[in-house]
Formats: C-alpha cells, structure tokens, sequence
C-alpha cells in the first residue's frame, strides 16, 4: 500500500481492489460485503441495496451527462443481481457558480432514466460549495430494489457456465478520453451508457438460467472476469476472437496502447449462464439494440483457478490480469 491515495487507486484495477481490501473491508467486515456483489442482498433476500457516486469529467459526452450515468450506474448494478429498480436516493455536490440551466438539463436526464427503471426518487440532500472545491457537479445515488430471481452471484460461477457479454466493450471510457482530450472522428462513437434493467427482466422471464451478471464499469471486462475467477476459484479462458469490440474503440486502443478489455463500460454486462441456456440468452439480448453484438466469450475450467487465460487466434495463451496503473481517472 502507497502512504498516500494515489489515482490509480480508484481505476477498478488492481490498486483500487488492494485499496478495498485493506482498508475498507478490514474495517467494516461482515458476510454481506465479503461477498463483493454490485448490490447487497438484504432482509432475508428480498431486497437489493446500492450506492454509487458519480465525477465523471466531462459531465456533458457523447451519449449522455453526469445525470443519465448517475441513475443508470446504481440501477445496473441492482438489476446485476436480479432486482428491480425500485427507490432511489440523490445527493448532489455542486460548486458555486454552476449553471442553473446545464443542472435542470442533468435533473432532466435523471428523470428520463428513472421512468425507463420504473424507480423513483424518494429523499436526497444538496449542498453547495465554494468555487473550486469540487469541479462544477458530483452526485451520488442509492438504490432499493425488489429481487425477481434469488441466488444470482458472482461466487457460484462453475465449470457448467459460460460466459457471455452483452454487447460492444469499451465504448464508454473510449468516449470519455475523445471527449477529454478533444479527439473528433469521422464516426458515431459514443458512450454505451443505457439502463439495463429492460434486458435483465426479459432474460429473467424467458427463464433464462443465470449464474452470475456483472456492469462491467471501471477496469471494463477484464476486472469483472478477474474478480469472478478469485471469488468463484476457477479459471476463466477466453477467446479472444469472440471479443465484440467496434472499429472506433479498436481504432483508439491501438493509438493509446489500451486494451478494450480494461476499458469502462456503462451499458453493456458479463454473465455467466448455465452452458444449455447460453445460446439462448444470446439471442435474447440481440433482440435489444443494446444487446446487439452479444456473444458468447469464454468457458470455465480449473487449468488455473482464480486466473483469466486469454486465448489468442494464433493459438497462444497468456493471462488477463487486472488492470494497473492510472488508465483513465474519472470516468464516472
């Protein structure tokens, strides 16, 4: 551990699960967070129970703002484990001088994405601060949701699952870093920002067999199928190939030297489903737009627990660790 916090350790890598561990989990320990879910499951299993803070710079990106995110981020991760949205808190930070019009237009987001979960906000708190101690607007939301399919977690993913991803990775940080950075591209790039809960509640009335489910934000993919082999004790083999990534985010990778695989995403998610109900899953998903390159990705084996193996084209084989390093500071 560094003497002091250092960005990297809010990455959703290696550093940031270090951090977690050390700090927080030693302090606040209890079998309910020790099992690392997006969401708590509470009172008896009935109920999901979240939070999430959101600093994304810029607040305003291709394919959303602070607001839409803020609301699809806490949203996601209760229908991660089979809830439905249901009561939602806001507080919001906001620095003096800040737009009155850019934050009605932010609030405005917010509501759209709420009707879409059918949550809804039931108390918050606002606080106003100084110029220059925070930038421009934080907000920081939790949520309540009714659980529709119990046992769903991210410790029970076996050798009779594979895995699956929703969607197109990367788009959201890939987007985040354009905007920052005031790359302009002759393309549509934007952010995969979207609430999930539609998706999840048609697998779930399909009856589809899922194991496990994941918003595969900060440290994108590769953190969601690193955390899964840990907590799981298997090993996750990937191919490579199966990978859906768009020419943008490929294109923008191979400028940077990123992977897509580390990168954030904020509307696509890994699951794990029993290996008779995957190809079905699959073409549930393809009948959303948000699920339209969704493919199967990897199988779970023991040839190295708690590894990821990425299995190239060309027959080679090498681990997907977590990521490292500051890749890209707020992005949510």
């Amino acid at each position: 551990m560094t003497k002091n916090i250092v960005l990297a350790q809010g990455n959703g890598g290696e550093e940031n699960a270090e951090l977690i561990s050390k700090i927080f989990y030693k302090h606040f320990k209890n079998e309910i967070l020790e099992k690392s879910e997006d969401a708590a499951i509470i009172d008896g299993g009935r109920l999901a129970f979240t939070t999430d803070s959101f600093t994304v710079s810029p607040i305003f990106f291709d394919g959303g703002d602070i607001g839409k995110l803020s609301i699809c981020g806490t949203c996601n991760d209760l229908a991660m484990m089979g809830a439905k949205p249901t009561y939602m808190t806001c507080a919001v930070i906001v620095e003096e001088g800040f737009s009155v019009e850019e934050l009605e237009k932010i609030v405005r987001s917010m509501k759209k994405e709420l009707e879409i979960n059918g949550a809804v906000i039931v108390c918050g708190d606002t606080k106003v601060v100084p110029r220059g101690s925070v930038d421009k607007i934080f907000i920081n939301t939790t949520g309540v949701g009714v659980v529709q399919k119990s046992g769903i977690s991210s410790n029970s993913v076996s050798e009779e699952d594979v895995i699956i991803v929703s969607n197109e990775i990367g788009k959201h940080g890939a987007t985040i870093f354009a905007n920052r950075e005031g790359m302009e591209f002759s393309s549509n790039l934007q952010s995969d920002c979207t609430s999930l809960w539609p998706l999840v509640e048609k697998l779930l009335s399909e009856g589809i067999a899922i194991t496990a489910m994941r918003d595969a934000t900060r440290g994108g993919v590769a953190a969601v199928l690193n955390e899964w082999a840990k907590q799981s004790k298997v090993c996750i083999e990937v191919n490579e190939e199966t990978i859906p990534v768009s020419d943008e985010v490929r294109g923008i990778c191979e400028i940077l030297g990123f992977e897509a695989y580390n990168l954030a995403n904020e509307g696509t998610f890994v699951l794990a489903i029993k290996r008779s109900d995957a190809q079905r899953a699959v073409e549930v998903l393809k009948t959303f737009e948000e699920g339209s390159k969704a493919s199967i990705i990897a199988s779970v084996t023991h040839q190295h627990d708690g590894r990821v193996l990425l299995l190239s084209p060309w027959g080679s084989k090498r681990f997907m660790d977590l990521p490292t390093g500051e890749l890209l500071p707020r992005i949510c």
